[in-house]
């Protein structure tokens, strides 16, 4: 039974959560019956240690995956700072009883104009919700699997999800149950390292931490197999149909990989809507360019004469991606093309938003670095 899995009250409280409302009729989801009745959705190992965020290994009947369950305040963005767990706040309040479908499928494009903008077919991606809001496949969306659904499109992470469902580098999705979502199970969580206790963590330099890193990799072909995958990635979310995405953590915690060594994005949390960032860190009070910085890579600068923050993030993703695989790829590279490799890779890193023609400079760098791989690991097995 899943939840005889958990110890700690915080650990069991998002699923107790979850079936109390789909117990009540307040939720439903293609999740929920497994879930809460059948008991064929089980919680495993857990993956994250905040419990404003938590992932966790699961089984879904004969199926492996990964359950997210988010415990944060929805569309939250912070400046440098975790969220704190949210308090019990009212959840699945919308829509409401009496809303027709009409009325929901206005309120979810209203959202998705907010977020992305007027950008690409919006009518087009209601439609899409509205279907993977059909939990059960009736051909109509209940009202409590539209209060599912609503919730869950508060999260940036989920509306990237859906976006790029047909994208090769992102995870699955398999169902939900209110705003808990199971993926698709990638082998391997992290981009490199190993997991050690946190006690032992304290106590290891971080210079070191890093150097030891990279002695858990995989073999470098394979490693270059992973590196195009989060290229291709970063031209995934690159002024799309729905517009530009932007990476805010680029962490290796973050990246993972299946058994075919194709990049798998761990945790899109911190990937979000441009649009959607720099309507709210326009009016952000600042005195230096340290409280203009969303998660830990998208920077602004501090106006010292309006004393708030611009609105351009100054790096773009590629440069972030390259910055994290320099180390990775540069470590065990072929002679032939270590001194080639190098040099795009900090091409590469030193891209700025702000330059003259950055998208054409954008576009010839990453073809570079994916042709350069590709030609050294096309003949091998690993590809």
């Amino acid at each position: 039974m899943a939840r005889r899995l958990f110890s700690g009250a915080w650990l069991r409280k998002p699923h107790y959560a979850q079936c109390d409302k789909y117990k009540t009729g307040v939720i439903d989801g293609s999740a929920c019956s497994s879930l809460c009745a059948k008991e064929t959705l089980y919680f495993g190992k857990c993956l994250s240690t905040k419990p404003n965020n938590q992932m966790y290994l699961g089984i879904w009947g004969n199926l492996q995956g990964v359950i997210k369950c988010q415990m944060e305040e929805a569309a939250q963005l912070d400046f440098g700072t975790d969220p704190e767990p949210r308090k019990e706040m009212v959840l699945f309040d919308k829509p409401t009883r009496g809303t027709t479908v009409e009325k929901f499928k206005e309120m979810v494009y209203g959202l998705f104009k907010a977020k992305l903008g007027e950008q690409g077919n919006l009518s087009e991606l209601v439609n899409l919700i509205l279907s993977f809001a059909d939990g059960n496949k009736d051909g109509r969306v209940s009202l409590p699997e539209a209060k599912s659904a609503w919730a869950l499109l508060q999260l940036d992470e989920f509306l990237l999800m859906v976006i790029l469902q047909d994208k090769e580098h992102t995870p699955k999705l398999m169902g939900f149950c209110g705003d808990l979502y199971v993926t698709e199970r990638v082998e391997y969580t992290s981009l490199y390292g190993i997991s050690l206790p946190w006690i032992i963590e304290l106590l290891i330099p971080s210079g070191f931490r890093r150097s030891m890193d990279q002695w858990f990799t995989p073999s470098w072909p394979r490693k270059a197999k992973i590196a195009i995958g989060l290229l291709e990635f970063v031209e995934d979310i690159f002024h799309g149909p729905y517009g530009n995405f932007l990476m805010c953590d680029t962490s290796a915690k973050n990246l993972g990989y299946n058994d075919k060594y194709d990049l798998k994005m761990m945790d899109m949390r911190k990937i979000v809507p441009e649009v959607n960032l720099k309507e709210i860190i326009k009016d952000r009070q600042c005195e230096s360019d340290l409280d203009c910085i969303y998660g830990t890579d998208c920077r602004t600068l501090c106006d010292q004469s309006k004393m708030r923050c611009t609105t351009e993030v100054i790096q773009p993703n590629l440069a972030k991606a390259c910055q994290l695989l320099k180390d990775y790829l540069l470590r065990g590279a072929p002679s032939d093309i270590h001194e080639e490799l190098e040099k795009q890779l900090y091409l590469c890193i030193a891209l700025k938003v702000t330059a003259n023609q950055m998208e054409m400079e954008h576009s010839l760098i990453l073809n570079n670095l994916k042709t350069l791989l590709w030609k050294k690991i096309s003949h091998t097995n690993d590809s």
